[in-house]
């Protein structure tokens, strides 16, 4: 049985959430150098095999609500140890799998399972670390995340050159396993009692600001995550082989793990408004430059502008997440999740054709577009809501 204690302050996550996290990462990464693998493997075109992509992200972000209201009334560390256990088996089915539809199947149920860990994570940290410094722990645990992004865009695709897209689904399933048994010994931290399910999740959706940070969350998916991922596919299109193409884009976890340190710091000392707009800002900055060419040189450095606004307007987003409603704090984390990655999937979904005809400057110029509007109005709605009493803005002291 997990323990549980009483209320405590950590000043940073724990290993075993972090292995958990950093497995996470590697999983929903992997795939992005391994579309064109699959495509040819299969037989099939690259807008199809994005499916595998999109309907994983989907699959993940669809399934929040539901890992929210469980983590909210079974625990936290029992919902990821579960969630894991689910995503080791479908993950070691995805490498068996013989064609595109089974495939596809396969990964969706993986994306459900792996959908659980980082919200759940971020749930835990929002339990068990004061608001005062909770950005700082936030961003310490994106650190982890970014490695594992690296590694997978990395390292993934020179394992895929090397030994086939099938063994980069295999590694994340045998590590999930590993994980969800470290995770025995993790306490589970003291949370409100919740009544029926539908005034729970209502105590979240009646919440304005909720419902803003919710929506903000959909558009930062669409921009970054569902576009970042034609990065690789984009070099591959200029002839670059799928090894050096993630090795390029494996600056972007590398980039997250060294602006989380500089968050960090910022976090201490400048307002959340700034810091959104300062991430906002990197973003735009990076569609423009590759929509502008696609090089090994500017998707390097698109790469490094996109770590830079994730680490900067992300971390500052989840963690305005973890205050809006502190009564049901593992729902609203899962909504907000929920909210990024069917924001992610839907635009890997709508970009496919653009991917398929090699139109990657209309794809990154737009959302290099849509980039200006979600900065102005994630700044701003921020900087009102810090000048809220704590009653107004959620429960929470500013």
């Amino acid at each position: 049985m997990t323990p549980t204690v009483p209320p405590v302050t950590l000043a940073r996550p724990p290993l075993a959430l972090s292995a958990a996290c950093f497995v996470s990462s590697f999983d929903r990464f992997a795939v992005t150098p391994m579309l064109v693998l699959i495509a040819v493997d299969l037989r099939v075109s690259l807008a199809t095999a994005v499916a595998v992509a999109s309907g994983y992200f989907l699959a993940y972000g669809l399934s929040q609500p539901m890992w929210g209201v469980l983590s909210d009334r079974f625990g936290r560390v029992r919902v990821m140890r579960a969630a894991l256990l689910g995503a080791a088996l479908t993950g070691l089915a995805s490498a068996l799998m013989p064609e595109l539809g089974t495939l596809i199947a396969s990964r969706i149920v993986a994306g459900a399972c792996f959908g659980a860990v980082i919200p759940t994570s971020l749930t835990y940290l929002g339990d068990t670390v004061e608001v005062s410094v909770r950005q700082r722990a936030l961003s310490d645990l994106m650190g982890v995340m970014a490695l594992g992004i690296a590694v997978a865009t990395g390292a993934g695709g020179v394992l895929g050159d090397l030994a086939g897209w099938r063994v980069v689904f295999i590694v994340p399933a045998l590590c999930a396993l590993v994980c969800a048994l470290g995770l025995r010994a993790l306490p589970e931290p003291p949370r409100a009692r919740i009544g029926g399910l539908g005034s729970h999740v209502g105590t979240v959706l009646r919440r304005p600001w909720a419902l803003l940070v919710f929506a903000l969350a959909f558009v930062e998916g669409a921009v970054l995550l569902g576009t970042m991922a034609f990065l690789a596919t984009a070099l591959q299109h200029h002839g670059v082989s799928t090894a050096v193409a993630g090795l390029a884009t494996a600056i972007y976890g590398i980039g997250v793990w060294l602006f989380s340190r500089l968050v960090m710091r910022l976090s201490r000392r400048l307002p959340v408004w700034l810091l959104i707009a300062a991430g906002g800002t990197q973003m735009c900055a990076g569609y423009a430059i590759v929509a502008a060419g696609v090089s090994l040189t500017t998707v390097t450095l698109a790469a490094l502008l996109l770590a830079g606004g994730w680490s900067f307007m992300h971390s500052s987003l989840q963690t305005w997440a973890t205050s809006v409603a502190p009564q049901a704090r593992g729902t609203a984390v899962a909504f907000f999740a929920a909210s990024l990655f069917v924001g992610s999937a839907a635009s890997s979904w709508a970009a496919g054709p653009l991917a398929e005809h090699g139109s990657y400057p209309l794809l990154f110029g737009l959302a290099a577009a849509v980039a200006v509007p979600l900065t102005v109005v994630a700044a701003l709605s921020r900087r009102r809501y810090g000048l809220l009493p704590p009653e107004g803005a959620g429960g929470q002291p500013q």
